[in-house]
């Protein structure tokens, strides 16, 4: 592993330490200390993933224009200044906007370490290295890592020290916003220290976004990419709903989070070597998908079980496919498009997927109202349609022969 892959994987771990530390209970506060209908806590979320998947693309091309680090800086600074708001929002609107700019901020920050990511899995690979899955997903496995701590902060920060009933504590969601804007302070003064400041070459490519609108086996990949993260957005909605329904509380939540991010942390990497090594990375985007349709399904059918079965089976099977759809698709993007925009595709996969995360947040929030499996059944079709959509190759590199084990001192 390269010294910049080292850095990139160690902030994306803090990065969401400080993220899932708030967000998996940013549902509880509106709808519980703010009183907000299901539609506009929806809505609101679909606000939040469309302020940042749905803003990569300018994050992409502000990365392939100037380069990643004032990208990551930048992004940084805002994810501090937006948390804080959201620890002192009050009102729909504060709130709304809070979100909003928590969200673009991921949305410099992310595809541009995404990009960076990418681009030193593709040179370790062409110089006889691992995969390039193998490094994406270790990247996966730092990430999920953070995600496995933020909850648990979170739930402390909301559950350790009084009574309230999660995010409608208004101290305890406040306290958990200032912790995460903490954590974002500290990973802009690592990276404003430690980022590498040089720019890419070809600056002018960040403004060309007709290749982008011509090249059809990306934009099936992205609406492929798109189903995949509104189905994955459900953790955040719908899986919290479902706690509502049968326990009367949100005080799994947390741990549910930290059962999926081991998950990602224990087997990510065993699971990629196997599936790496069977099936091309369009394959293995096709079987994620699969396996998140039948997530959903297990958990309709679970429901007349009661307690938390149900979500449980949700969290394993919609992580499982997590892990098989993520990396594969990453590894997809820099043999489709041209090594200079790299940036602005991979910032183009996100923002389709936020755009209708967004179209379809508020549908979602409305059908979850509804007692049943019905819900969960109509939500299961989105991943098995986002099936058709992904491409049967990428190029001949995409074959499972390609795949080698990474030697230790990589790893």
């Amino acid at each position: 592993m390269t010294s910049l892959t080292r850095l990139l994987i160690i902030s994306q771990f803090a990065f969401n330490v400080g993220f899932f530390a708030v967000l998996p209970y940013l549902a509880d506060h509106l709808g519980g200390a703010l009183g907000l209908g299901g539609w506009l806590v929806g809505l609101i979320l679909g606000l939040r993933t469309f302020s940042q998947q749905g803003m990569f693309v300018v994050g992409g091309a502000l990365t392939d224009r100037y380069g990643a680090r004032p990208v990551v800086l930048t992004g940084c600074a805002l994810r501090v200044a937006g948390f804080v708001w959201l620890a002192f929002a009050a009102s729909t609107w504060a709130v709304a906007g809070a979100v909003v700019l928590v969200g673009f901020a991921a949305a410099l920050f992310s595809p541009a370490v995404e990009t960076e990511v990418a681009r030193e899995a593709v040179r370790v690979e062409s110089g006889g290295g691992p995969a390039r899955t193998r490094t994406l997903a270790l990247f996966s496995t730092g990430g999920q890592a953070g995600a496995l701590v933020g909850p648990v902060v979170g739930a402390l920060l909301l559950y350790g020290t009084g009574t309230g009933e999660g995010g409608g504590s208004g101290g305890h969601f406040r306290a958990a916003c200032l912790a995460g804007a903490v954590v974002f302070t500290v990973v802009l003064a690592g990276h404003w220290r430690l980022m590498p400041r040089a720019r890419p070459e070809g600056r002018r490519v960040a403004t060309e976004w007709r290749p982008l609108l011509r090249n059809r086996r990306f934009l099936g990949l992205a609406l492929a990419y798109s189903a995949y993260l509104l189905s994955y957005n459900q953790l955040y909605l719908a899986l919290p709903a479902e706690l509502d329904r049968a326990t009367g509380s949100q005080r799994a939540l947390g741990w549910l989070f930290a059962l999926s991010s081991v998950l990602v942390v224990v087997g990510q990497l065993p699971l990629e070597r196997r599936a790496a090594a069977r099936m091309t990375w369009p394959g293995m985007v096709r079987c994620g998908l699969a396996l998140i349709g039948v997530a959903f399904a297990a958990t309709g059918a679970l429901l007349t079980l009661g307690g938390l079965w149900p979500a449980v089976a949700f969290t394993v099977l919609l992580t499982l496919g997590q892990m098989l759809v993520v990396p594969a698709a990453r590894a997809c993007v820099p043999e489709l498009v041209d090594p200079e925009r790299l940036g602005l595709f991979t910032g183009a996969l996100s923002s389709l997927s936020g755009l209708i995360v967004l179209l379809g947040a508020a549908p979602a929030g409305a059908l979850l109202e509804r007692e049943g499996p019905v819900p969960w059944l109509v939500l299961g079709l989105v991943p098995l349609l986002g099936m058709v959509f992904v491409p049967r190759t990428v190029s001949r590199r995409d074959r499972p022969a390609e795949v080698s084990a990474p030697t230790s001192d990589r790893r």
